[in-house]
């Protein structure tokens, strides 16, 4: 199940909502988002629902057994077996098929082969439980005691198939004990529905046109075509991913919890440093706080360090060697800028600093997007005027012109632009005129959303969710 359907709209959130309200019990309000995230997560593929309780279940009992064994070699012991299983389940279900096709190809082994379908969710919730167990063995949190509670933190429906990555330690107050209020929630309404715009409005439409470019029309593919595919795929994956956390904190809100920001903006950054601080923030704050800094961080083996967590956020990606080169890549821009370039960048006017790192992007993309290398390839070369195809075809000439207001609507939406302009400044004026003004202008915003998001869905079978699959 995903947000943007009409199922989750009209049935599942208002059964659920409707029911959590209607008890005033934190036990049972408890169980009643257990119950709803167990079918929700079991709703397009029931078996993976074990996988998850599993996992669930081995980390409760080792963050116990940690806690029991503190300042011993036994805790450091449990700890490596929760790492141990949590990187075997993702290994095996994610990478096994990548790694023994590998090996074949090297040495000739024959190894077996698994078709697995990749269980929704598995990068994040293993990173959830696995951080977990690292912070109870730091001292950082306190290992829950009650099952139902941890299976609560595991298994939340707002945030287990594609993030953001929630560690226990930020929720831990609100499993125990959540304010609810009429104010709280109202800004849950607001944020989901502002990722449900995003979502329906923007990167399905972006999404569209990239299938048209990159997929029906590839062999034609012209050097402005090969560009304005990969932006709108920029655009597609940016309001896909960002809609996804933005409806993920709003039902967050609305039940009483809250998460951290996900995302800041990432296309006006003049960095690729700056651009991970503000791209899928809750990823990279995780490498930083388990990979990087264990192994160093910046006071010694400054790029081996880069090199291996840019290595890991590549293969998080996916079991690729374009998503493997894609992190590589990056880890690359940040080696060379931690080294001189940032120097440089921070001297030259902001624009071509910019401008920088939207091209640096853009290649990036590339590598993200197509998992046959040689295809990623040919549209490199096609952008850079190395193939010698068509500058412009009729048919990208059309896409231009239908989609102009498109790009630039989804220009602005990528900026804080409206933000400022907009859902803090008038809102905050019109609140000075008559106490519930504001209130009713939400309520005409969000109702507009949810009916043309709706109307949407229900002509458009075009409606995935990209980070499902990671």
């Amino acid at each position: 199940m995903v947000f943007s359907s009409l199922v989750f709209l009209f049935l599942f959130l208002p059964i659920n909502l409707l029911l959590y309200y209607t008890v005033n019990n934190s036990t049972v309000r408890n169980w009643i988002l257990i119950i709803f995230s167990l079918f929700f997560y079991a709703y397009g593929e029931p078996v993976w629902v074990l996988l998850l309780i599993i996992s669930a279940t081995v980390d409760f009992f080792i963050g116990r057994l940690i806690e029991l064994n503190r300042n011993t070699w036994k805790a450091k012991a449990y700890l490596l077996t929760s790492i141990l299983v949590n990187s075997s389940l993702l290994g095996f279900f994610k990478y096994w098929n990548f790694l023994a096709s590998n090996i074949d190809m090297i040495f000739n082994l024959s190894l077996p082969h698994h078709q697995f379908l990749l269980p929704i969710g598995i990068s994040f919730y293993t990173f959830q439980t696995l951080s977990y167990s690292v912070d109870v063995y730091r001292g950082e949190v306190k290992a829950q005691q009650q099952y139902h509670k941890f299976l609560l933190f595991v298994s939340l429906f707002h945030q287990l198939v594609a993030g953001p990555i929630v560690r226990y330690k930020d929720i831990a107050k609100e499993i125990e004990h959540r304010e609810l209020s009429f104010d709280k929630f109202s800004s849950g309404v607001n944020r989901f529905a502002q990722g449900l715009a995003k979502k329906v409005l923007l990167a399905n439409t972006a999404g569209a046109l990239v299938t048209q470019l990159f997929i029906k029309d590839f062999t034609n593919l012209s050097h402005i075509g090969a560009w304005l595919g990969i932006i709108m795929f920029a655009f597609q994956i940016y309001f896909d991913f960002s809609g996804y956390s933005d409806m993920a904190i709003g039902l967050g809100k609305m039940f009483g919890f809250t998460y951290k920001e996900n995302f800041n903006y990432p296309y006006v950054a003049t960095s690729a440093t700056e651009f991970w601080r503000r791209w899928h923030i809750s990823l990279g704050s995780f490498f930083r706080d388990y990979v990087y800094i264990p192994l160093g961080g910046n006071k010694k083996f400054l790029y081996r360090n880069i090199f291996v967590v840019w290595m890991l956020t590549g293969l998080w990606h996916g079991a690729s060697w374009n998503f493997v080169l894609w992190g590589l890549f990056y880890g690359f821009l940040l080696f060379i800028e931690k080294s001189f370039l940032l120097n440089i960048l921070k001297k030259l006017p902001r624009f071509i600093s910019h401008a920088y790192l939207l091209l640096a992007m853009l290649v990036g993309w590339v590598l993200f997007y197509f998992t046959d290398l040689s295809q990623g390839l040919y549209v490199l070369k096609t952008m850079f005027l190395i193939n010698r195809v068509a500058f412009i075809t009729p048919e990208v000439i059309i896409h231009l012109k239908n989609n102009s207001l498109f790009l630039l609507v989804a220009a602005i939406c990528s900026t804080p632009i409206l933000k400022n302009l907009y859902v803090y400044n008038l809102r905050n004026k019109l609140s000075k005129f008559h106490l519930d003004l504001p209130y009713v202008m939400d309520a005409v915003i969000v109702g507009s959303v949810i009916v043309i998001t709706s109307a949407l869905l229900l002509g458009d079978t075009y409606n995935p969710f990209l980070y499902f699959r990671f």
